[in-house]
C-alpha cells in the first residue's frame, strides 16, 4: 500500500502480536497521560494457588488516575462457592486503595458473573449488547472507601 505521500506501508493481520500490544500499551499510556495528566500507576494481580502451587484462582486489574480496571477474575471450578472469588476481589480492592484508588470497574458476560459483583457493592453502568449465545457484557462501577483496604 503506497500512501498520498508516496511512502509505502506494509499492513499485516494475523493471531496476537505481543510485541505489538506492549507497544500500544506503551503509546496509549503516553497519550492517556498527555491528555489527561492523571499518570500510569501499572497492574495489580491477586494469586491463590493450593499446597501444591496449582492455581486456585486469580485476578489481573489495571490501576490508573484513581481508577482500578479489573480485567480478568477466574476461580477454578472445583473451588467456586468456597468464598475464594469474594477473597481475590476483595484483597484487589485493598491493593488498589493502597494505591490511591478510590473507584473501581469491570465488565461481565451476563453468563458470568454480574450479580457476584453487584453483591460486592458494583452497580450496572450500562450494556454491551451482541454477545454470542444471546448475551450482554454488563459494564459495572464501584466506589472505593478506605474499609475496602482493611
Amino acid at each position: 500500500m503506497t500512501t498520498d505521500n508516496g511512502i509505502d506501508l506494509a499492513v499485516t493481520t494475523g493471531e496476537r502480536d505481543p510485541e505489538l500490544s506492549d507497544r500500544l500499551v506503551k503509546e496509549l499510556t503516553a497519550f492517556n497521560t498527555a491528555a489527561t495528566g492523571a499518570p500510569d500507576r501499572g497492574t495489580i494481580s491477586v494469586k491463590i494457588t493450593d499446597s501444591k502451587g496449582e492455581l486456585v484462582g486469580g485476578l489481573t486489574a489495571w490501576t490508573w488516575g484513581g481508577l482500578c480496571g479489573i480485567d480478568m477474575l477466574w476461580v477454578r471450578e472445583d473451588s467456586r462457592k468456597h468464598g475464594w472469588g469474594s477473597r481475590i476481589l476483595e484483597e484487589a480492592e485493598a491493593e488498589a486503595v493502597r494505591r490511591g484508588c478510590d473507584r473501581a470497574t469491570v465488565s461481565s458476560t451476563t453468563f458470568q458473573a454480574p450479580a457476584f459483583y453487584q453483591r460486592h457493592g458494583y452497580d450496572e453502568t450500562g450494556r454491551t449488547l451482541g454477545i454470542p449465545g444471546g448475551h450482554d457484557y454488563v459494564h459495572m462501577f464501584k466506589r472505593l472507601t478506605a474499609s475496602d483496604a482493611s
